[in-house]
């Protein structure tokens, strides 16, 4: 198992010390799953340590050149790849917990007339991207002060960060967070279980339809699902289950199932990729309700990144944070909302799916004007199961400063493939005069709205080569 490196246990050393003697504390973390759960992390060592302190949850684009009032303030899940210094003044205090690309190295605090703390995996040889998150970088400095039972919120961002897509299960230092809330009695892990959205709360012959890596005859239709699960002899019309009620043998069939529908999907060379697409360790906390959709990992990210997409952060922390009343009241509430929004924006793209996605030579993509920026993205990796998996789709909506959002997913086999679609987006986003960036299959940019079209003649030619299906 990795260990943390020595230099970066001196640098948790540090930022302890820096917070035991500050008072005046900000911080400011990302709206995503990850971002949310490491801002809950570092408020809750703040509240141990009778700490007051504020917390501001943003997006990536108003950190450059920001405003430090503060003595202390603390990025999470951002900062290092923003101008976040820049108006630093003497005496003031930085503490950087983030796992993206850096824009500076670790001698940029020598000379500095404020105090400057940058801890981020990069600069240890740690990859970011599938070894540890903003909310594990927040965890190893909870344990700093001793607070180890935090590790299960820890696991939680690495799961919303999607650390564990390629491999099915987590590597590097995210191992050491798993083991720890193994061993606190917070984490269940089932080991190469069946990798199917909603374990807890969907309905089997649901949860099944939205299989969409691969367009099989089950992706969004659940009459066939639900024949299909009847025929292997798993549910019957009269006894619905969620995938957490089913016995191993029936995990088996379904397991076969899929395995031979895909075979016959996608061309050969994709046929050692199979297994992936379908298994995966499932994450259970033991601390929740059963049938509670917090009990499930996957569940509980989609339910933080509602908050996310929906400006209300501050209830997914409160939830974070042991509030299971009021706060997991308002959070159902928001969830509820949000796939309703979902559903609406869904329909709107895929009741013309034929005129309304275009599909050029490597790419696919559609206009969402007046889908919500916050929402486009999840938008687009749900209506992948609508078109051709064999290429990424990316969807396009206006933003309120009269630029362009745009978002990629693609079929996790493309990925497999070792196409990172997050690298390229950040590179063609930059030549159009945007920013961009992300993992391999799910990403996105911001650029200019006159600069639609050359993106697209960009990114298109940028792939030639790329896909070899």
């Amino acid at each position: 198992m990795m260990q943390i490196p020595q230099l970066m246990s001196e640098q948790y050393a540090e930022a302890r010390e820096i917070i035991t003697s500050s008072d005046d504390i900000k911080i400011y973390s990302h709206i995503d799953c990850d971002g949310i759960c490491s801002g809950a992390i570092l408020s809750t060592i703040l509240d141990r340590q009778n700490k007051e302190h504020e917390i501001e949850f943003v997006n990536l684009d108003v950190l450059d050149d920001i405003e430090l009032t503060h003595e202390l303030t603390i990025f999470s899940d951002l900062g290092s790849g923003q101008r976040i210094d820049t108006n630093a003044k003497k005496g003031q205090k930085i503490i950087i917990l983030d796992h993206h690309p850096p824009l500076r190295d670790l001698d940029y605090r020598n000379g500095k007339d404020y105090t400057y703390l940058e801890i981020n995996p990069i600069h240890h040889g740690i990859d970011g991207s599938y070894y540890v998150c903003g909310g594990g970088l927040c965890y190893f400095l909870s344990k700093e002060f001793g607070y180890d039972d935090l590790s299960w919120i820890g696991l939680l961002s690495a799961v919303g960060d999607m650390q564990n897509t390629t491999t099915g299960h987590f590597e590097g230092l995210n191992e050491i967070i798993q083991q720890d809330a193994i061993d606190g009695g917070y984490l269940e892990v089932t080991k190469n279980d069946l990798n199917i959205y909603g374990r807890q709360t969907r309905p089997l012959f649901v949860a099944l339809s939205y299989f969409s890596d691969v367009k099989l005859p089950i992706t969004n239709n659940t009459n066939e699902t639900m024949a299909v699960l009847e025929e292997l002899g798993i549910e019957e019309k009269h006894n619905r289950k969620t995938l957490d009620q089913l016995t191993m043998e029936d995990k088996g069939k379904l397991y076969q199932y899929l395995s031979r529908s895909i075979s016959q999907a996608v061309p050969g060379r994709y046929v050692k990729y199979i297994s992936r697409l379908i298994l995966g360790d499932s994450y259970t906390f033991l601390q929740e309700d059963e049938g509670s959709f917090l009990r499930d990992a996957s569940e509980f990210s989609t339910a933080m990144n509602a908050c996310g997409r929906n400006h209300k952060e501050e209830i997914a922390m409160e939830v974070l944070k042991g509030d299971r009343i009021e706060s997991l009241d308002d959070l159902e509430a928001v969830s509820l909302e949000h796939r309703r929004n979902i559903a609406q924006a869904i329909e709107k793209v895929t009741a013309d799916a034929e005129s309304n996605i275009i599909e050029l030579e490597n790419l696919q993509y559609f206009d969402g004007t007046g889908i919500k920026p916050e929402i486009v993205g999840t938008i687009t990796g749900m209506i992948l199961g609508y078109c051709n998996w064999q290429k990424p789709i990316i969807g396009f909506t206006q933003t309120e400063s009269d630029g362009l959002k745009v978002s990629l997913r693609c079929s996790r086999l493309l990925s497999y493939d070792g196409i990172h679609f997050g690298n390229i987006i950040r590179q063609v986003a930059g030549d159009v005069g945007g920013t961009g960036g992300g993992h391999s299959m799910a990403c996105g940019a911001y650029i200019p709205l006159e600069k639609k079209e050359e993106f697209l003649s960009r990114f298109n030619n940028e792939l030639e080569g790329k896909l070899t299906n």
